[in-house]
């Protein structure tokens, strides 16, 4: 037949701001239900990413483990197009990986000639105005004129591509609304244009699909140049970068993230409980809600920003519709493996400090769930009313808690009862893959216990410390000045701000106004947030005191003075740059990284001025213009800027990164990987999707940027990191969304944003031990749940289980359960991941083998098969074609090794590949090489609970 199903995923997703985990599963989702829906037919082979803005090295390696032949792709920087177009590259072999053996990862990759669209003068839909074929006898009659035209196109286009064969697109956006005008026009093309074969034409035109013209493209038995990196970021002009989506609607994209976070808790405990999850005491649960619109959230025009409020606002409801259902279904299953039918409350305001339970009850349970496969600690902090708390954990024993003034703003209108005014702070724990009840209970005046709240002491900072970091900030300026390691006895100087840079509404070089897709600042120099040279800063240190704790936590001051101490439970710098931007500097107590919490909006635009706001850090690094950003959460990619910035006297001995006169920005050649790039925006030209992290090194010391959402992030001069973290802009861009990114919020004065970085100082050698464990833990981040307590037992004679994990023993630190959710009736879906790749950990690198069959306590698994990457076939059905490379090609300009995609450089390049027999699986001995996900269908048999 001629119906074939293309990309097969739940939409067509991004590669920028989409991260690997929910990609994976959107892809895997769709192509569950063409396989249902259509058989083995229905299976597609070719991927078909035509519309989104830049492709990923990771979602390349992903197409490729998941079984697909080829990949299509219709945007690519125009001079990058170019090169290719006079090279005869247009078609290439993808090599998506350095730490997964070739052909693992290799997959073909076509460009197409016109992104998506048709030939110029063919376009026959109802929303085109090129004429249509008329071939009757009448003066009208342009046969000949469309034939030649067509064939003077199809030679000019297969002067660029290799084979004998070329591909043409018919349709654009939104066409065959009336298909018969389109089908009509080209059986007259196609015919008229073989009837010339007669006259010695050597052109056929024929209908056919992206797999058949992939085969003969595969028959011709070529070499194809070989890519190591990625098609970021794409440009399709000389100022018309895509590189402000990366950050477009901040909002949006944490509450994807989050989303995702909640829908892998709700997928485990499915899992976990079995089907009692599904139809419990609290109401029929249902996880695909929340799957379905998760999936349809990574569509290009969703993640990334770039679509109108009222659709933004459309994607939203849908992810909340999905969490009311998995609320009830994680409610079903926490009831079920605790044994206790709590009345769990769901705070979903939480980030704005209003929880109504915490707010008035005296006593309540806080269940704190765990989807990592090793224990973490989490701190809570919940909004409260009284004074003095007590909280114990679930064997009884007091944990260390405080309760101090409220430090999040309040919602500017808010109901009776009015908003809480202290905030109840203890660190929790939890087991892998299972859950902690933490009890906490207000405090009487008379009890023993108890001891009035105090505020916490408030001073200029000059420095904050635990038993891991110092943090050390300017008494004259109040910015962030110096990090020391203080177990590895290193330092960093380290200056931060807030920056915007002015966005431009076009000027005589280009039209180009920076809008939702497009980041294009008017300037290469952002402006200071801040009017001053000095930031408003405070300090707090909350549980220090020369003095005793007491069983709820809070300190019996001894010394009549109070006295900060470094094993505070937190100790905070809260920074005012602006009246619309802030930011708080943590420490808490046993956290070997620095946390900034930011909150930036609304964004005044009443200037007339769109602004694009970033946060930047200086260091003394001598980094070579290199830095370093991920590949949708996943591998990391070496990238290089186009500017250094060098000082125009000898630095002194002791660096200080203070902003500092006399510096001069030297332009140095700005560089792509596979062509030479002429830069003409050396700001936006350097942008980069930053989907986890970001960091910069020299030979020794490495600082890392970790994100709690997608952004767009570089490293304009040397030594310098920098992420945007919100924009908002009065002019649309014209590539398609029609409006102003203005995003005006629920009081119509502009959105407020607020979000964390976490700064890591390390040694290059052990930093990816931390960047890595920390990414996955933001990720996939614990999850707070809350009860009255005291509810009765689910079963008759069912114990009440205040602590609970689903694993035997924790996972090894490179290994990370990446799937666990119910699949057909009696089986699950397991994915368990490498997460560190070839090269970058001496001891994180190394292979790990998991015993499956023992690795459960939840349920007994009976029988295992291996599985595709995607679920929908057995991984000993997957046959691919295999390409071979060209001899001495690679990711740089020809010549392997001029720049590693990855900083980890792998012997795996360059050569032709052979694909590998699948082992038979041992299920008690899983191996898992650095970056190799395997995926399993396990048949399990569930125990009773008590």
């Amino acid at each position: 037949g001629r119906l074939e199903f293309v990309g097969g995923g739940w939409c067509m997703s991004d590669e920028a701001a989409a991260h690997y985990g929910p990609a994976i599963e959107q892809l895997a989702l769709g192509r569950r239900f063409l396989r249902r829906e259509f058989g083995a037919c229905g299976t597609p082979r070719v991927a078909w990413q035509i519309d989104p803005f830049g492709h990923s090295r990771q979602l390349a390696a992903i197409f490729a483990q998941m079984g697909y032949d080829g990949l299509f792709v219709g945007r690519v920087d125009h001079q990058d197009k170019a090169t290719r177009e006079q090279l005869q590259e247009m078609e290439l072999l993808w090599r998506a990986s350095g730490s997964l053996p070739p052909p693992a990862a290799d997959l073909f990759t076509g460009i197409l000639p016109n992104v998506y669209n048709p030939p110029s003068g063919f376009c026959w839909d109802q929303l085109c105005s090129d004429p249509p074929v008329v071939d009757e006898d009448s003066e009208e009659n342009n046969v000949d004129s469309i034939v030649s035209t067509f064939l003077q196109i199809a030679a000019s286009q297969a002067e660029r591509y290799r084979t004998n064969h070329i591909i043409m697109t018919m349709g654009s956006d939104f066409h065959y609304e009336n298909a018969n005008l389109w089908f009509k026009n080209m059986d007259k093309l196609i015919a008229h244009v073989n009837a010339r074969q007669a006259n010695g034409s050597r052109v056929h035109v024929l209908y056919s699909t992206p797999s058949c013209y992939l085969w003969e493209l595969h028959r011709a038995n070529l070499s194809w140049s070989l890519k190591t990196d990625d098609f970021f970021p794409y440009a399709d002009g000389p100022h018309q970068f895509w590189t402000g989506y990366f950050t477009s609607r901040p909002a949006f994209k944490r509450y994807e993230r989050l989303s995702n976070n909640f829908l892998q808790i709700c997928s485990q405990l499915e899992a976990l409980a079995g089907p009692v999850a599904r139809e419990g005491p609290y109401g029929p649960g249902n996880s695909s809600v929340l799957r379905e619109a998760v999936a349809v959230a990574q569509h290009h025009d969703a993640v990334t920003g770039t679509e109108k409020q009222h659709v933004a606002n459309d994607y939203a409801r849908q992810l909340a519709a999905g969490w009311e259902s998995c609320q009830l279904l994680v409610a079903n299953a926490l009831a079920s493996l605790s044994g206790s039918k709590e009345n769990f409350i769901f705070c979903n305001a939480l980030n704005i400090s209003v929880c109504p339970l915490t707010e008035a009850a005296g006593r309540f349970t806080v269940i704190l769930y765990n989807p990592l496969g090793r224990r973490v600690s989490w701190p809570i902090r919940l909004p409260v009313n009284g004074a003095s708390y007590a909280v114990t954990d679930p064997q009884g024993q007091p944990v260390l808690s405080e309760v101090s003034p409220g430090q999040l703003p309040r919602p500017p209108a808010r109901p009776w009862p009015p908003p809480a005014v202290w905030e109840l702070l203890f660190q929790a724990s939890a087991p892998p893959l299972g859950f902690s009840t933490f009890t906490v209970s207000r405090l009487s005046r008379g009890d023993p216990r108890a001891h009035p709240a105090r505020t916490p002491v408030l001073s200029q900072p000059r420095e904050i410390q635990n038993e891991h970091l110092r943090v050390l900030f300017d008494p004259l300026t109040g910015h962030l000045k110096e990090i020391q390691n203080l177990d590895k006895s290193i330092s960093l100087p380290v200056f931060q701000n807030f920056y915007w840079y002015n966005a431009s509404v076009g000027n005589d070089e280009s039209p180009q106004a920076s809008g939702a897709y497009i980041f294009r600042p008017n300037s290469s120099e952002p402006i200071p947030v801040s009017s001053s040279k000095r930031v408003s800063t405070h300090l707090v240190k909350v549980g220090g005191g020369d003095g005793v704790r007491g069983a709820g936590g809070v300190p019996r001051v001894l010394s009549p003075q109070p006295c900060l101490l470094q094993n505070a439970l937190v100790q905070e710098v809260h920074q005012n740059f602006s009246s619309w931007c802030s930011q708080v500097v943590r420490l808490r107590a046993g956290q070997p990284y620095v946390e900034l919490e930011w909150t930036v909006g609304p964004i005044p635009v009443a200037d007339g001025w769109g602004k694009e706001i970033i946060s930047r850090f200086e260091t003394t690094l001598q980094t070579d213009s290199r830095f370093y950003t991920d590949s949708n959460g996943r591998q990391i990619l070496e990238r290089r800027s186009g500017l250094a910035r060098e000082l125009a006297v000898p630095p002194p001995k002791t660096p200080v990164p203070l902003p500092i006169t006399g510096l001069c920005l030297i332009p140095r050649r700005d560089y792509r990987p596979t062509w030479n790039l002429s830069q003409t925006e050396p700001v936006a030209g350097n942008y980069y999707p930053v989907n986890s992290r970001i960091f910069i090194k020299d030979k020794k010391f490495q600082l890392t940027v970790l994100t709690d959402r997608s952004q767009g992030g570089s490293s304009i001069f040397d030594g310098s990191l920098e992420l945007m973290v919100h924009r908002r802009l009065l002019y649309d861009d014209n590539r398609g969304v029609g409006e102003p990114l203005v995003e005006l919020g629920a009081d119509r004065q502009g959105l407020v944003v607020r979000g964390r970085h976490l700064l890591l100082l390390d040694t290059v050698e052990s930093a990816a031990d931390q960047h890595r464990l920390l990414a996955q833990e933001l990720f996939m981040a614990p999850y707070v749940v809350l009860a009255p307590g005291g509810g009765p037992s689910y079963r008759r004679g069912q114990p009440s289980l205040r602590q609970f994990s689903a694993l035997r023993r924790e996972l090894p630190p490179n290994v990370h359960l990446l799937t666990l959710t119910p699949w057909d009736a009696g089986t699950l879906l397991l994915r368990l991941e490498h997460q560190f790749e070839r090269g970058e950990s001496v001891n994180g690198s190394q292979p790990v083998t998991v015993d499956l069959l023992n690795l459960f306590s939840a349920f007994t698994i009976t029988s295992v098969q291996e599985m595709s990457l995607g679920a929908d076939l057995p991984l000993s059905a997957i046959s691919r074609l295999v390409w071979t490379p060209a001899i001495g090609t690679g990711g740089s300009r020809g010549a392997l090794g001029e720049l590693p995609a990855s900083p980890h450089p792998s012997p795996l390049l360059p050569g032709p590949a052979q694909p590998r027999p699948v082992p038979k699986l041992d299920p008690s001995r899983v191996t898992l090489q650095p970056m190799e996900i395997r995926t399993f269908l396990a048949t399990v048999q569930y125990k009773v609970p008590g």
